[in-house]
């Protein structure tokens, strides 16, 4: 062991954010695959021991990092709005493009939230992040509910799957070469073919 190597390694003010950070890092540069204990800690410059501790293991710590990417989803989508004004068709086309945008900027975070690899409820911001994104998809898509049908909710899982399926698709390079056709057509094409109405009365 190298001179002062537990002094430097063993103190932290806030070993939390700091693993947090190191693993939004490692993400960015280095994708999913390269997202483990070690490199955190090592990143963090903190013990390998630190982070098993604090996070009850990886996906403690997959889930504590998966909130801070709900939290910038939410951030896109919200940013689109803002500059959507009032009409429904265009704030949902809005808040899809901020979804696709995020996705695109951030594809191992993206793989990291929606993937099977640690548990929602190891989290509590976990929680109350992603419900807050789902929260602008479904407050978005409320106008073209049509009430009393019993149906509702049944186009915010429309849109979500439909958004989210065609995120996937590019991030696999599944859309063919950058001159495909589909390549050329832009997400806001699909949604006037689903010719959705806004006919809430209280939208």
């Amino acid at each position: 062991m190298a001179p002062n190597s537990k002094n430097k390694t063993h103190h932290h003010g806030d070993l939390r954010n700091a693993l947090i950070a190191a693993g939004l890092d490692i993400l960015k540069h280095k994708g999913l695959a390269a997202l483990t204990l070690r490199a955190c800690a090592t990143s963090a410059n903190v013990s390998h021991a630190a982070p098993a501790h604090h996070f009850q293991g990886l996906p403690g710590l997959q889930a504590a990092i998966a909130a801070r990417g709900f939290q910038e989803l939410t951030d896109h989508m919200r940013r689109e709005l803002d500059s959507a004004g009032d009409d429904p068709h265009l704030r949902l086309s809005g808040i899809c493009e901020g979804y696709l945008e995020f996705a695109n900027q951030n594809p191992a975070m993206f793989q990291l939230m929606f993937s099977s690899t640690f548990d929602f409820q190891l989290d509590s911001d976990l929680l109350a992040r992603s419900a807050e994104a789902y929260g602008v998809l479904s407050d978005t898509c409320a106008p073209f509910e049509i009430p009393g049908t019993g149906k509702e909710g049944g186009t915010e899982m429309l849109i979500w799957s439909l958004v989210h399926g065609f995120a996937n698709l590019k991030l696999s390079d599944c859309l063919g070469p950058k001159d495909a056709p589909a390549t050329r057509v832009a997400f806001a094409d699909f949604l006037p073919r689903l010719q959705l109405r806004a006919d809430r009365k209280d939208a």
